[in-house]
């Protein structure tokens, strides 16, 4: 499978990428008006300002507002623009061939396809209308940047992550690495609250992260 198609979407035509969280969307030039008081502003305005997430109106992005995890591997398939246009199949796949909760005509049963097919590691059983938690978020999140970026296996030492007992032990892996990428920090107790329900606030902080260390990567990496 080839991922560097993917890559170079994802990396260098950051113009093209989207964010979407499902539900009515508007473009908008001006700043959001609802976060103000949200930690990691700044990011959230950037990324808009770029044309890469939107909000339900043009000053409106309801920061607080829960993400579902149809909306979370939505934004993540769409903000990483995964496709299947490097893969091929002698009959286009069907999300229910999979995912025996994902119906093929649901608005994102094609995110659902693309996360799967790009290698992102998604149960079959996986419950769309359930809400997105942050270890979940942060293991398919972390998948996909690797996958997208081609990003070489690392050797790190681990965070001492003081819920680390409440970790999903199959996310342990990614929850490390998205430390040492810098899409998530401990709090001030060191933890990582892995069964917290993310917000579109978080979901928007957590891209902007994965992004900018993958134009990281992408910057320091050697011409060929």
């Amino acid at each position: 499978m080839n991922f560097k198609k993917c890559a170079f979407a994802a990396i260098t035509s950051v113009s093209l990428l989207t964010f979407s969280l499902a539900g009515p969307i508007f473009a908008a030039d001006s700043s959001f008006k609802d976060i103000n008081n949200v930690t990691g502003k700044d990011k959230i305005n950037s990324l808009k300002e770029q044309g890469l997430i939107k909000g339900i109106s043009d000053t409106q992005f309801l920061p607080g507002s829960k993400v579902t995890t149809a909306q979370g591997v939505q934004f993540i398939a769409g903000g990483l623009q995964l496709s299947l246009a490097a893969i091929d199949f002698n009959k286009a796949p069907l999300a229910s061939g999979t995912f025996s909760k994902v119906k093929d005509n649901a608005w994102y049963a094609e995110a659902f396809v693309n996360a799967h097919y790009n290698g992102i590691e998604i149960a079959a059983d996986i419950d769309p209308s359930k809400p997105m938690t942050k270890e979940l978020f942060t293991n398919l999140l972390v998948q996909g940047i690797e996958k997208v970026g081609n990003l070489p296996m690392i050797n790190i030492v681990p965070a001492d992550i003081a819920d680390a007992d409440a970790l999903e032990p199959s996310f342990q892996g990614s929850i490390q690495r998205s430390l040492k990428y810098n899409i998530n920090a401990l709090d001030a107790n060191g933890n990582f609250n892995p069964k917290k329900e993310i917000t579109r606030a978080e979901a928007a902080v957590m891209l902007y992260n994965a992004l900018d260390y993958l134009k990281s990567k992408t910057d320091t990496a050697p011409q060929s």
